[in-house]
């Protein structure tokens, strides 16, 4: 429920950061500029008390979030992929947050699946252990079948999932509203828009039923993608909180330890995430948007194996072409090319200068081509992108959130398993193969027949329509009858009436 009691979370989530050491920690892996540190330091301290004390077991950081809650852990998961950005120290505490978090008991995960499938467990699986990992959302059990033998996993949510997450929410209403009164520069970034985005992934999420969906398209959409598997959701078995799925077997893609003594080829590996979730986003504007190192595995023979597909990126194909010519004009060193595409999609405000906008990405990509990538200091870089946005007024695009999100996680994925790896020249075969099949003579013509195609539907009624609009422009419709206005009075009574019944219904509830 939104409202000012909200306040009261945001202060606890300030005390806790203060009280836990994680404010300090998190702004100097940041680099965040000391007067921001003293505001925030300032503004912390006297509120320290109030905040929550955590497991101190756990580093200030992972302490913190854990025991802020679930959209909290979200976001620490995100920085746990880009210790270019955060530090190698601060990402590797982070990493816990992926799939090792406290599991709930379970005889309450075989209660809740008893509840939702209306079967005992063990009249289900013949073998059911304790939870193997256990994430923000929810925990996993390796299970067997007891009518064929099959090795499953069991996803189950944890209990309370949904109210933990509401409150989180209804905090970030509010300080997005907060920001927007207080920073009118800040609306161009639209924080309440990117909160209700935010809102409908989460609010997805934490139906298992729609997973079980994703998992089933996504595993058809790639089921030829040589090196790449998604295990299939058993669906008699599946539920609003239980999901069974095959189960996985394979190194976790962020044990580089265990990768190397497997003898597998981790440049390989990180080439190879890379370019699948480019050839997912681009070819068939479906992937998975949630590929933190957690959510990954490598089979003994190489193949990276997905699952946990709670948060899918849904692009149409006029957003794939845009993002497809950006990434191509970046490729190919064509900044005025990818500033005009730039004010062609509507990103950038029509009244800027196309020039200095081509300029200042420039600013963007010369550092990274050929440059060893441990070289690029990605906070400088996201810095810089910050000001850009805010210098040429471009606003954010919340069906692009997704994407861009994915985007930051998946190549921060793909450096921690090759540390030199740079994404421009892996994503070139992928994004001119794109572009020679969808941008040009051939895609225009594939246009044609497909608009031609639709209008085909509409033949037998294109007559009637277009004799309909010359009547309409030939004979305007008459006027409206007038409106009788209703005297003063008869509104005051209806208000009266309609107060009175609200006054008595409310004291029937």
């Amino acid at each position: 429920m939104r409202g000012p009691h909200n306040i009261w979370r945001l202060i606890r989530t300030g005390a806790t950061l203060e009280r836990t050491g994680a404010m300090g920690v998190v702004l100097a892996a940041m680099n965040a500029p000391p007067r921001l540190r003293l505001v925030a330091r300032v503004l912390g301290w006297p509120f320290k008390w109030l905040g929550v004390q955590g497991d101190l077991s756990l580093p200030p950081a992972t302490r913190a979030l854990t025991a802020l809650g679930p959209a909290y852990i979200k976001f620490g998961q995100i920085l746990s992929t880009r210790p270019d950005v955060v530090g190698d120290e601060l990402a590797d505490q982070l990493r816990y947050l992926q799939d090792k978090l406290p599991p709930f008991p379970i005889a309450t995960a075989k209660l809740m699946i008893e509840e939702e499938l209306g079967l005992p467990v063990d009249s289900l699986f013949s073998a059911f252990s304790e939870p193997v990992a256990a994430a923000s959302i929810a925990q996993v059990h390796r299970a067997r079948l007891a009518e064929d033998g099959r090795e499953v996993a069991v996803k189950v949510l944890r209990p309370g999932i949904e109210r933990a997450f509401r409150k989180d929410i209804d905090a970030f209403y509010l300080a997005a509203s907060m920001i927007e009164v207080l920073s009118p520069a800040s609306r161009r970034l639209r924080p309440t828009d990117v909160i209700a985005h935010f809102e409908g992934v989460v609010t997805g999420e934490l139906d298992l039923r729609l997973e079980s969906a994703a998992a089933s398209e996504f595993a058809a959409n790639t089921a030829k993608d040589e090196g790449f598997r998604v295990p299939e959701p058993i669906w008699n078995l599946s539920s609003r909180q239980v999901m069974t799925m095959g189960w996985a077997e394979g190194a976790p893609i962020g044990d580089n330890d265990a990768l190397d003594a497997a003898g597998l080829d981790r440049g390989k590996i990180g080439e190879r995430v890379l370019t699948l979730f480019l050839s997912h986003a681009l070819r068939d504007g479906y992937f998975h948007a949630d590929m933190h190192q957690g959510n990954m595995k490598v089979a003994a023979n190489g193949d990276i194996i997905a699952y946990d597909f709670g948060i899918m990126g849904r692009i149409d194909e006029y957003t794939r072409r845009v993002y497809a010519e950006i990434l191509f004009g970046f490729i190919r060193k064509d900044y005025h090319r990818v500033a005009e595409v730039h004010f062609e999609a509507g990103y950038v405000p029509a009244d800027r200068n196309v020039d200095e906008f081509a300029r200042a990405l420039r600013v963007v990509g010369e550092p990274i081509f050929g440059m060893d990538a441990t070289r690029i200091s990605m906070a400088r870089l996201l810095a810089y992108l910050f000001e850009v946005t805010e210098r040429f007024g471009m606003e954010t695009r919340t069906e692009l959130i997704l994407l861009q999100r994915t985007m930051v996680v998946v190549e921060g994925v793909a450096r921690s398993l090759h540390p030199h790896i740079n994404i421009w020249e892996v994503a070139r075969p992928i994004v001119e193969g794109y572009i020679r099949e969808n941008v040009g003579p051939r895609a225009a013509l594939r246009d044609l027949v497909r608009t031609a195609r639709v209008l085909s539907r509409f033949g037998p009624k294109l007559p009637r329509l277009v004799e309909a609009q010359l009547i309409r422009q030939i004979e305007p419709p008459a006027p409206p009858p007038p409106r009788r206005n209703l005297p003063p009075i008869v509104w005051m009574l209806v208000g009266a009436l309609v107060t009175g019944f609200g006054i008595w219904i409310g004291t029937r509830l």
